[in-house]
Formats: structure tokens, sequence, C-alpha cells
């Protein structure tokens, strides 16, 4: 398990970019994103919130790891580094393998908690009835591109049967009719006849599975092809290439011209400061939509009152007619048996300090990724959820 220790200086193999702007996040806004970014350094950051009311005053002496999603890690830095500034014995280890990693390392019992953008599949919890599925935030994916001549202000317009047939290699050049019959009049004009490089991970990935849904829920042949899934058999393409974490995803874009892959939020401001271009994604509606707070809360309200008390559930191309397509809760998989009292007192503040809307959850840690926060009665659920774990 590759981990940081977040009580000393940050160690995870990213890329150099990634963590520079994990060190030092620059002072702006993502622009058309509608994002705010927190403007600080990282230790300024987890200086300015103090106080904690509403939490233990002190907890025991522990040590928790954490490991999984790559798009959780930079979240994860910033909450953890703010949460042991306060809790000085508590050191938490966090890495970033990605979320089929998590999953399957909090079901062997080699860590606490699991990072996932995917729950767990009926399969694989009937396997594990024990592991609980906790959402701690709301994302959202984009669809990046490295297109030579396409100014990374003109967003491309893309759906799902499109970038299905752009991953099964049956569209392979970017002025492509099914492409450029998307795209506005001008921008048609600028689609090269270069071939497409279509860029996928290669480690088990949450965002493979937030990606793969969207395909299958959007387009027939991936649905019976192919299907979803944190690894899936990709169809043969020898223009595809892949890449591992979502900082491997935004350098291998960045390096091969013509290219397109997909990249969870939280990596949105390291991919546009590379230049990177991102899509418009076509909704359930009909609609080609930004990747905005408000177009992401308005898929999330469409599936409130539809979370079931184990909170698994997609949210991926959901109805309304601003509703952002790719859209998942950030689960922690955790284990219902912990090893100790101290342990589970823990796990317990801290997720439940995470997904507090006045401290982990607040604007001041989720604009900095792009999060939403959990709606209450999701936040609730949540809770539920955490009260389940005990010491065996």
């Amino acid at each position: 398990m590759k981990v940081a220790n977040v009580n000393s200086r940050p160690t995870m193999a990213l890329s150099s970019t990634v963590v520079i702007v994990i060190a030092v996040v620059i002072v702006g806004a993502i622009g058309a994103t509608g994002f705010a970014l927190v403007t600080t350094s990282h230790h300024t950051t987890t200086n300015s919130l103090q106080g904690y009311s509403g939490y233990p005053s002190t907890l025991p002496t522990t040590t928790i790891n954490i490991d999984g999603s790559s798009l959780l890690y930079i979240p994860m830095l910033a909450w953890i580094e703010n949460f042991t500034d306060h809790y000085t014995n508590v050191k938490i280890n966090v890495g970033a393998s990605g979320s089929g990693v998590g999953q399957s390392e909090v079901e062997q019992g080699l860590i606490n908690v699991g990072d996932s953008d995917a729950y767990l599949l009926n399969q694989s919890q009937a396997q594990y009835p024990w592991l609980l599925n906790i959402p701690l935030a709301v994302s959202a994916q984009q669809v990046n591109y490295d297109v030579p001549g396409i100014s990374q202000s003109l967003h491309l317009n893309f759906s799902g049967p499109v970038l299905a047939g752009i991953f099964n290699g049956s569209i392979a050049t970017w002025n492509n009719p099914q492409i450029a019959n998307l795209q506005s009049p001008s921008v048609r004009s600028m689609l090269p006849s270069n071939t497409i490089v279509p860029v996928h991970r290669a480690d088990s990935s949450g965002d493979t599975f937030i990606f793969t849904q969207y395909l299958s829920f959007s387009d027939p042949w991936w649905n019976s092809h192919v299907g979803y899934g944190t690894t899936v058999s990709w169809p043969s393409n020898p223009s595809a290439t892949d890449a591992s974490g979502n900082s491997g995803m935004v350098e291998v874009i960045n390096e091969t011209a013509y290219s397109i892959g997909y990249v969870g939020v939280s990596f949105l401001k390291v991919a546009l400061g590379q230049k990177e271009g991102y899509a418009y994604l076509e909704n359930q509606a009909g609609n080609f939509v930004n990747i905005t707070q408000s177009n992401i809360e308005a898929d999330v309200n469409a599936f409130v009152n539809k979370v079931p008390s184990d909170e698994r559930i997609s949210m991926v191309f959901g109805p309304g007619a601003d509703a952002y397509p790719i859209v998942n809760f950030e689960y922690a998989i955790v284990s219902k048996n912990q090893t100790s009292a101290d342990t589970v007192k823990v796990i317990q503040t801290y997720l439940s300090w995470v997904m507090d809307p006045k401290w982990g959850s607040s604007p001041y840690f989720l604009n900095l990724v792009g999060f939403v926060a959990l709606p209450t009665s999701v936040y609730q659920l949540s809770q539920t959820q955490l009260n389940e774990i005990t010491a065996s």
C-alpha cells in the first residue's frame, strides 16, 4: 500500500505537477466551472479552522490507515492535516492506490478505511456483509482532451454513444461526422482529421466505474458488450493507451496530442493548468451541460429520495434538464467490526467531521476540489451507518 503520513511531509508517488498543486493552492477560480478555490498554502489552511465545536476535546492515541481513490487523495490531505493538527496524538496514513485497491484492502482487513468513488456491487457486498458504504461528499467527473488548434475556452460537446464509439474504435478521427454533428458550425470547421487517442485507466478505478456507467446507461452497444465496473475489458483499439491514477491520466493526456480521457473533478484545476480542454456532456434530457456546482446538485437532487439505507446507489445519467450526467458519492468503505474501542472512536469522529457541512464538508474545503456537500437526508443516513461501527 502506498501511503503518505500526513503528520509529516506527503510522500505519495503522484506527479510533480499534482504535488505542487496540493502543496501550494493557486490563487484564483476555475473560470466557467463556478468552483472558487480556497487560496492558501496547505499549512495555512489547516491552521485557520479551529475549535471543532460538537466534537470531542481529545481523542485516544491511535493510528488509522486509509487507501483508495486518487480523486479523494487531494481533499484527504487537507482534511487529515487539519484534523491531526487539532488531534495531535492521532496519526492517519493515506494512500491513492485506486478505488479498487481501497475496496480490496479493506475487504482483506489490511486497512481501516477504503476510499472509493464506487460502492460495492451486489456480489461483493454479499461476500463481505460486514462492510459499510458510507458517502462522505458528492463528486463528479469531466472528460478532458488535448486537441491542438481547439482553444481551451471552447468546450467540445460529447454524448455517451459518441464517447462509446471513440473508446471502442468505431469513431477514429476528430473530424468524424458523429463528433462534428454535436458541435456548433464554427467549431466543426476546427476539428482536425488526426486520429483520436483514447486514454483509460490501467488500475482498478472508481473513475472507470462511473465513466463506464455513463457509457452503459446511454449506449446499448456498450451496455451489452462491455458494461461497467472498476475494471472492464476495454474493446480492442490500436490507438488507445492507458494510465494509472487521475494524476497519470492528466499527464498522459497532456503529453499526447489528440488524446481524450476521463478525470475526477478534484484534478480539474490541474488539467486546466496543463492547458487541457474539457467537454460539456449530454445528459438524459438531451442537453449538453457544464460541470458546475448547480448542475451537479441538479443531478443529486433527483436521487435524494431514492437513496437506500445502505447508500449504494448510482447517480449517473440522472433525469433533469440541467443535471450533470457523471455524478457520484465519494465513499468510505469501512468494516462494522474494528479491533478496539479507541479505533472506533477515531474513525467515527474523523468521518463524521469530514462529512459535516460545518467542518470538513464546508465550502472552505469542498470548493478546493469541486465537491458538493451531502444532502441533509443522505448526511443523516451516513451518520446512522457510522453508528453501526463497533469494537469486535
